[in-house]
């Protein structure tokens, strides 16, 4: 009689259950203690930084073996969205982008910023012997610009709600941590996911 064999990893959804189970035992374990809130808090964040590392790491390693090209292409683009964005914001920046969640972003800023990515993807292009078609760079530099600011947009959000400035105290003066790495963990699940990188 075969006993019943597992193997290891789990697909993802798998995962992603067994981590929602194990959330949702822990309100039972402390008799409320932890509350479904706190719960469902932890979940959001264990899947929202972890996902988003994790397709960082999934960058680094592509089957084409120029993961260290496709991985500094993204940050590149990224640093080059938020610089954009922050220096056309302040030369022409007149109409508030969501001043209700981030209220010194602007139109001009974020359009500044996906102009600044798709030009710095370019030169990625240029510079890459054929790795990286020009069609396919362009696309990257507006995938980057976009849900970049997105990702900004997102951690703004949250932490209006509850109230707080920084995300942490680890980078004084920078918002924390998780401040400099937002975009990141939004822009390389959704490149990966929009299938822009090889795999």
């Amino acid at each position: 009689m075969e006993l019943i064999r597992y193997t290891f990893p789990a697909a993802v959804e798998h995962a992603i259950w067994l981590l929602l189970f194990l959330f949702m035992l822990v309100t039972v374990l402390t008799k409320n203690r932890v509350g479904i809130q706190q719960a469902a808090m932890l979940f959001l964040g264990v899947l929202y930084v972890g996902m988003g590392f994790s397709y960082l790491a999934d960058s680094r390693s592509t089957s084409d073996g120029h993961g260290l090209f496709w991985t500094f292409l993204l940050l590149a683009s990224i640093w080059s969205s938020d610089a954009g964005a922050y220096f056309v914001g302040k030369w022409i920046g007149s109409h508030k982008l969501w001043p209700a969640i981030s209220p010194n972003k602007t139109i001009e800023g974020a359009l500044g910023g996906v102009v600044i990515a798709m030009l710095t993807s370019c030169v990625f292009s240029f510079l890459s012997s054929g790795v990286l078609p020009l069609g396919r760079a362009l696309l990257i530099g507006l995938a980057c610009a976009v849900a970049g600011q997105l990702g900004d947009l997102i951690q703004s959000a949250y932490k209006r709600v509850y109230g707080i400035k920084d995300s942490g105290t680890l980078l004084p003066g920078h918002g924390g941590i998780l401040d400099r790495c937002d975009s990141w963990i939004i822009v390389f699940p959704f490149v990966h996911i929009a299938m822009l990188l090889p795999y």
